[in-house]
């Protein structure tokens, strides 16, 4: 035996448990949202870690940004695939979801809690319009970026006057492919790349595939409102691009215009206090989850809380197991780059039709206005982080 040589499997997994450590850290100290978590994951795991290289990791992270699912989730369960393969990449997204999960939960059983016992609501009244600000930047800050020329803003003008008057959930993805197959005409505008011929592991995809047909048939059946919030979010997970600012018009257009699962007032109370949470907004299945089930008891809560979280994170988690490995190949294709052009702008187009309808109770009321104006203008104009914005929303509740 050579004693200067060190064994490799202790070494490794000493190096995944430092790993984990970084990840449980970031869960509970990264605010605001992919653009804030990536420079926050640069910080981490680039210039004090060095698990991967800068270009590495924007690689990556742009990987998942045309991707359906959250981005932040689904970057750093990549970091950790790329690390340590599937069984790290799985403990990693549920130490990085675990806090902000849990967090949502507990809310969304505290305020079924005060409802029950007809204690008032009123300390949060600020933070509903807050939350109708928060989507109207995000919406603005998205738009920004994507919409580059008449096509694309005739995409999202479309997608907003669709989903407005058509308020169905089925609408989401229909709009979302449309768009996607419209630009999909233009590929020749893209830059020409060589081809390489695509090696596809289908493993995951098929698992995808057939939890998302599985689940559907099954909750079609059993009419289990366990099994149908799993498909619910499961869907919406498979179907949303561009992070948790996109996943609110679906979730609002689901669970409380056509399903009635939550109330607006409900619902908007979720959305602002999620702003304040570190780790991932799609985290809010999980209070949605919990109040859909509020019939059903604590167990009830929890189990729904359970089954939403489950149905939101696992499509993406799937998804980006499936495309990293021959995603290399598949950037190369013009019609899918094209492609993603329209799903862009139908997304910001979703998010500007969600906002209007949540903003339109609140028009005839000024203070409600006045918050929405403001909320704005901090998030435009100033540093701020929203999770300050939102706990002065919540004091100046309780004060006034």
């Amino acid at each position: 035996m050579l004693p200067y040589l060190t064994p490799v499997k202790p070494v490794r997994r000493i190096r995944f448990l430092i790993f984990l450590k970084d990840v449980l850290i970031l869960s509970l100290t990264t605010f605001g949202g992919p653009q804030v978590h990536l420079a926050m994951l640069y910080e981490r795991f680039v210039q004090k870690r060095r698990y991967l290289t800068e270009t590495e990791l924007m690689e990556l992270n742009a990987l998942c940004q045309i991707l359906p699912g959250p981005t932040s989730t689904q970057t750093i369960t990549a970091v950790g695939f790329k690390i340590g393969g599937p069984n790290l990449a799985y403990v990693t997204l549920l130490i990085w979801i675990l806090p902000a999960v849990s967090i949502m939960t507990a809310v969304g059983m505290g305020i079924n809690y005060l409802e029950q016992h007809h204690l008032s609501l009123r300390f949060a009244r600020y933070i509903q319009p807050m939350a109708v600000g928060f989507l109207i930047v995000a919406g603005y800050r998205i738009g920004q970026k994507v919409i580059k020329d008449k096509v694309s803003l005739a995409l999202a003008i479309t997608a907003a006057l669709v989903a407005y008057v058509f308020r169905s959930p089925v609408m989401t993805p229909i709009v979302i492919v449309a768009g996607g197959l419209v630009t999909a005409l233009t590929y020749e505008k893209q830059e020409r790349m060589e081809k390489k011929p695509l090696k596809v592991q289908w493993a995951n995809f098929f698992l995808w595939l057939g939890v998302l047909i599985g689940a559907a048939g099954l909750g079609a059946v059993t009419q289990s409102l366990p099994v149908r919030l799993f498909e619910n979010f499961y869907r919406n997970g498979s179907l949303v691009f561009g992070g948790g600012q996109v996943l609110t018009p679906m979730l609002y257009n689901e669970f409380v215009a056509f399903k009635h699962y939550l109330t607006r007032e409900e619902f908007l109370s979720g959305l602002g206090l999620v702003q304040a949470l570190p780790g991932p907004v799609f985290s809010f299945a999980s209070y949605i989850g919990a109040l859909s089930m509020r019939d059903a008891g604590f167990s009830g809560q929890f189990w729904g809380s359970c089954v939403s979280t489950a149905g939101i994170f696992l499509p993406g988690t799937f998804l980006i197991f499936f495309v990293y490995r021959f995603w290399e190949q598949l950037k190369r294709y013009r019609v899918v780059r094209a492609s993603l052009d329209g799903v862009n702008a139908a997304s910001t187009g979703l998010t500007a039709a969600a906002a209007i309808v949540l903003f339109q109770p609140m028009a005839p009321h000024w203070p409600s206005v006045v918050v929405v104006l403001i909320t704005m203008g901090i998030l435009l104009y100033t540093r701020i982080p929203p999770f300050i914005v939102v706990v002065g929303g919540l004091m100046a509740g309780i004060i006034l």
